[in-house]
């Protein structure tokens, strides 16, 4: 092959490979909106584990490493102890499944995690496919 057919052969390679990164990119955030927020189980309080400055939400310092509350911002969800990057989210059932890249302060793994919008406006996260019931979780608000 030739620099020019080995030039355009790269080119189109690199192409290729920036469409794939875009459109997983979009299918991260395609179902997102509806779970953009903090969000926490009953108990407890909002108050108790967020800080609310403007439209930022963190959490409240000292950071309560054992509250079940996590935050989804754009492409990222944080939980008290980890940062995750959503690299995707796809439909399964009626539920949605997100394939997250998560680091804490001892190791970095893929998670996937099952989650599902109510009626209610709440949420519910799911430990597998044979979970029925999940574990609600409330969005916080100012």
């Amino acid at each position: 092959m030739n620099v020019t057919g080995l030039a355009g052969a790269v080119g189109l390679g690199l192409a290729f490979a920036m469409s794939a990164a875009v459109s997983g990119g979009m299918a991260a955030e395609a179902g997102l909106p509806a779970f953009q927020g903090a969000w926490l189980q009953s108990s407890p309080s909002c108050a108790e584990v967020y800080s609310f400055s403007g439209k930022e939400v963190s959490f409240r310092s000292p950071v309560d490493i054992f509250a079940p509350a996590f935050i989804i911002s754009g492409n990222r969800l944080r939980t008290p102890q980890a940062s995750c990057r959503i690299r995707s989210v796809k439909p399964a059932g009626d539920r949605q499944l997100f394939t997250l890249d998560c680091a804490n302060m001892v190791s970095a793994n893929e998670v996937r995690v099952l989650m599902a919008r109510a009626p209610d406006g709440s949420l519910r996260r799911y430990f597998n496919d044979q979970d029925r019931a999940g574990t609600p979780y409330q969005r916080c608000s100012r």
